[in-house]
């Protein structure tokens, strides 16, 4: 029974609806928000109610399944779900789970075409509960793969949230991090600890990531994203894992801001800089980091913290929402499908 999950699905496919835990209120609150249409799922997700690569794409999958009930009387109904699939894909451009979920459904709806407008509802409401399920089967794999990386008591780094709430329910960074809790709880040996970045500026780590971890009953601490070279300095970290939003052939990761410069200090003190990801955020056509497209957020979220100003009235902010780390500086990548070592090269 997964004790995390960031989304539910209500009732059957034909008249049912879709509950989101709202991301942006977490730790404090745990609202549940409900939508019934493509259009509330797309702002959903555009304004991080709920986040994370896996999480967006089974989020998208479930939007399409209301765009088939709002097509079911359109003229042509693959045209109709075209233009409902682009409201989806327009929302956030970094995490390549989305653009591959919707791919799988559509695929589902040309296949469909011809059926009536119950059948073709349901297919898509099966294919994306069938793609919410191999993400957690996917994760909890990759789990089993990661834990065997590390040492009973390891001291992990992460950063940003990569876990139940970033995906179908399981995690993938924090996946191996449950996995190796519950093989140290199952074979009484060390425990792990967890050092969470609380990751500038929307807090991911210090909102998501702790909420999670306590919850689990894991052993973690909190630190500023600029304390992490003073503990790495000191001996204290003894592996770096993060999850992903988009890796590229050549093993360049997309992912939250400031994980490319965990890379280089982790390269620095000699630390295994470890990748966590499903098979769906590999993107074997884009062949490097250069080519994926870097979202940028609104710089309100930056001035301004939890809706008070930080910096003075206007002054200029950026806030690239993720950065590239060089595959050259990733120790491993970890998928369901097992532990990659460079030099990377992953194919279509």
């Amino acid at each position: 029974m997964l004790k995390v999950v960031p989304l539910r699905w209500v009732a059957s496919a034909a008249d049912g609806y879709l509950e989101m835990v709202d991301q942006r209120l977490l730790p404090g609150e745990e609202r549940w928000l409900r939508f019934d249409s493509t259009e509330g799922v797309a702002e959903a997700i555009r304004t991080m109610v709920i986040r994370g690569a896996p999480a967006i794409g089974i989020a998208a999958a479930l939007g399409m399944v209301f765009a088939a009930r709002e097509s079911v009387s359109a003229p042509d109904y693959v045209a109709a779900m075209q233009a409902k699939r682009m409201l989806l894909a327009g929302t956030r451009p970094t995490a390549v789970n989305l653009f591959w979920a919707l791919a799988r459904v559509f695929a589902v709806v040309e296949g469909s075409a011809s059926a009536d407008g119950a059948r073709r509802v349901a297919l898509v409401w099966e294919e994306a509960q069938r793609i919410w399920r191999e993400d957690v089967a996917m994760n909890e794999r990759m789990g089993e793969h990661g834990a065997a990386l590390l040492a009973p008591g390891a001291r992990l780094l992460t950063h940003c949230n990569a876990g139940a709430l970033a995906t179908g329910g399981y995690g993938t960074a924090l996946g191996v991090v449950r996995a190796a809790h519950a093989r140290s709880q199952r074979e009484g040996t060390a425990g792990i600890h967890v050092w969470v970045d609380e990751t500038r500026p929307y807090l991911q780590g210090a909102r998501l990531t702790a909420w999670e971890l306590a919850r689990e009953g894991i052993a973690a601490t909190l630190i500023t994203d600029n304390m992490a070279g003073y503990f790495m300095g000191r001996g204290e970290v003894d592996a770096v894992i993060i999850g992903a939003d988009r890796i590229a052939a050549n093993g360049d990761v997309a992912n939250k801001i400031g994980s490319y410069g965990l890379a280089v200090l982790a390269r620095h003190h000699g630390i295994p800089f470890y990748v966590a990801a499903p098979s769906s955020t590999f993107d074997a056509a884009t062949h490097d980091g250069s080519q994926i497209p870097i979202e940028e957020r609104p710089s309100v979220e930056l001035t301004q913290l939890a809706g008070v100003a930080i910096a003075p009235a206007g002054f200029p902010a950026r806030h690239p929402a993720f950065d590239i780390t060089p595959g050259s500086l990733i120790s491993a990548i970890i998928s369901e499908e097992g532990v990659f070592r460079p030099p990377f090269s992953f194919k279509a």
